[in-house]
């Protein structure tokens, strides 16, 4: 699927000289002493820095308002991984940051997918069930990445799965500087409680709703919809570059007039126009629903922008 998006690259590079101007390494630590972290990604960032407050000074790999899925880093930028005290990332999503980790070994990293217990969420109806179909049938090696390759990413989406992960930030940062792991674990119980009151805040939102149904431009929203009893269907599969065929279109139309569904949602960074011009065909209302994958406001911060989300949900599904 097309996306609007700043160009990863030249965001980066820019980054990447930042990094190479402020000093981003243990051995030359700022003079207000703290911590140097990044983060691979807005989500991580968030849950870094709730944890480590005044201690740490976080940055994000992905820039505000780029698409994380296709990072690219500048040399200065792949060198800061190497520097950095800790650096929080999510393995197998974005191979520009794996590769910087297997070649500059920092440290100390936090992996998210050792915690997040990520799923494979699958294209959902006949054309999904066809593509399952085919991959039972082919013969896989144990190493050959196939299997892990779709697992989907999105694990932040559900709030407990980010808690999960914070803990294990909690752990390492409290390896890293001692001196302040009761202040680390006294953050990581405050984001925890955070965490749990959004869940239920869902939870008790998403209780009495017309609809189930969850119709989206890609399936990014799998945990969100395992976590609250919904139903998610995408125009295209996880991956966002994909683009619909001609036969998941009429398919989706199909599934959206069977089940009344009164509205699609696309995401932030993508281009509309599919989903748009699909709602328009069918005489239903599109609107935007937030994967949280870069954070766009600066105002904004992961818990208002899930708030958002929540919003949007409970207005296209006619929640009470």
């Amino acid at each position: 699927m097309s996306r609007s998006r700043v160009p990863a690259a030249l965001a980066v590079s820019a980054l990447g000289a930042a990094l190479a101007l402020t000093g981003c390494s243990s051995s030359d630590t700022p003079d207000d002493g703290r911590l140097q972290v990044l983060a691979s990604f807005y989500p991580l960032q968030f849950i870094t820095q709730e944890i480590g407050g005044d201690l740490v000074d976080v940055s994000s790999l992905t820039p505000s308002g780029a698409e994380p899925h296709d990072l690219e880093l500048s040399p200065a930028a792949a060198r800061g991984v190497g520097e950095a005290d800790l650096v929080v990332y999510l393995s197998d999503f974005q191979p520009a940051v794996d590769d910087a980790i297997a070649q500059r070994e920092p440290a100390h990293v936090v992996d998210a997918a050792d915690s997040a217990n990520l799923e494979a969420h699958e294209l959902q109806g006949a054309e999904g069930d066809e593509e399952h179909a085919v991959h039972e049938g082919e013969e896989h090696s144990a190493d050959d990445g196939h299997d892990h390759g779709t697992l989907d990413p999105h694990f932040w989406l559900d709030p407990e799965r980010l808690a999960a992960v914070s803990a294990d930030v909690v752990a390492e940062l409290s390896a890293i500087d001692p001196d302040n792991a009761d202040t680390y674990a006294q953050r990581g119980e405050e984001l925890a409680a955070s965490l749990t009151e959004l869940d239920t805040t869902f939870t008790e939102g998403l209780a009495q709703c017309d609809s189930q149904l969850l119709v989206t431009s890609h399936e990014a929203f799998g945990y969100l919809a395992e976590r609250y009893g919904l139903e998610q269907v995408g125009i295209s599969g996880i991956d966002p570059e994909g683009e619909p065929s001609p036969a998941r279109l009429k398919e989706v139309s199909s599934i959206i007039k069977d089940r009344g569904v009164t509205t699609i949602y696309f995401e932030t960074l993508v281009s509309p126009k599919v989903t748009e011009t699909l709602a328009s065909d069918l005489g239903i209302t599109s609107a935007v629903l937030d994967p949280i994958e870069s954070l766009s406001d600066p105002d904004g911060d992961y818990r208002s922008v899930m708030l958002t989300n929540l919003e949007a949900l409970q207005a296209g599904l006619g929640c009470a």
